[in-house]
C-alpha cells in the first residue's frame, strides 16, 4: 500500500510556482486591494475661484478629489475581485470559471472607470464641484494625479491575473471523497486521520472507528 501511495504522488505533475493556489490567490487579492488603495488618494485637483470654494477647501490647494468620488464603480469592483479571489481557493473546477469570469469583469469595469476619468477629468469632478460650490457646469481647471493611472495598471494586471486562474486550476486539488475512490482508496497509513476523513468514510458507509 505505501509503494502504491509514494506511485500515486510521483505521478503527479510538479506545480509550476506561478500556478500555486497560495501565490495566484495572494497576487490577485495584493492587486484588488491595491486598486481599492488607489480609490483613497487624490485624483483630481481642481482649480476654482477662491471666493467659490467652501469654508472646508483651502484656495492655495484647490479642491482634491478621491477616486472613490471621481470613480464611484471602481471601489466597488475592488472589492468584488477581492472576494472573488479569496473564494477562488476553495471553489471547485466549475465555480472556478464562473469566478474568473466576475473577476474578469470587475477588472474591465475598473480600468473602463479609470479611462474615463482621465479621458474627461472634468465630467468626473463636476459631482465634487456642484457640493463644495453649489455651482455645477463650472468652466476650472483639473489636473489629474498618477492614481487613476495606477488604477488602470493595476486593473490590468488583475484581469490577467483572473485569466490566469483557469490553467492553474488544472494543478489545484479539492479533498472531497471522490479524490479517494479516484486513487483506488489508497491512505497513507502514517498519516492520522481527522475529522474531514472520517466524515468521508461514514458517507461511505464505512465505521472509521
Amino acid at each position: 500500500m505505501t509503494d502504491a501511495a509514494g506511485a500515486v504522488r510521483s505521478t503527479s505533475p510538479a506545480v509550476p510556482r506561478w500556478a500555486r493556489k497560495s501565490t495566484l490567490v495572494l497576487l490577485i487579492a495584493a492587486l484588488a486591494l491595491a486598486v481599492f488603495g488607489t480609490t483613497t488618494q487624490t485624483w483630481l485637483v481642481v482649480q476654482l475661484d477662491p471666493g467659490q470654494l467652501g469654508q472646508g477647501v483651502h484656495s492655495q490647494d484647490g479642491l482634491q478629489v478621491q477616486g472613490s468620488k471621481a470613480a464611484t464603480t471602481v471601489t466597488a469592483l475592488a472589492l468584488v475581485a477581492l472576494a472573488g479571489g479569496l473564494a477562488a481557493s476553495i471553489a471547485g473546477r466549475i465555480a472556478r470559471w464562473i469566478i474568473t469570469a466576475i473577476i474578469l469583469l470587475a477588472a474591465v469595469g475598473i480600468v473602463a472607470a479609470a479611462a474615463t476619468v482621465l479621458a474627461n477629468p472634468l465630467a468626473a469632478a463636476q459631482g465634487s464641484i456642484a457640493a463644495a460650490t453649489g455651482i455645477s457646469g463650472s468652466n476650472v481647471k483639473v489636473a489629474l494625479t498618477a492614481f487613476p493611472v495606477l488604477a488602470v495598471v493595476a486593473g490590468s494586471l488583475l484581469g490577467l491575473g483572473a485569466l490566469a486562474i483557469v490553467p492553474a486550476g488544472r494543478y489545484w486539488r479539492s479533498r472531497t471523497k471522490y479524490d479517494v475512490a479516484a486513487t483506488g482508496g489508497v491512505s497513507d497509513p502514517a498519516r492520522p486521520a481527522d475529522e474531514i476523513d472520517s466524515w468521508d468514510r461514514l458517507s461511505r458507509g464505512d465505521d472509521p472507528t
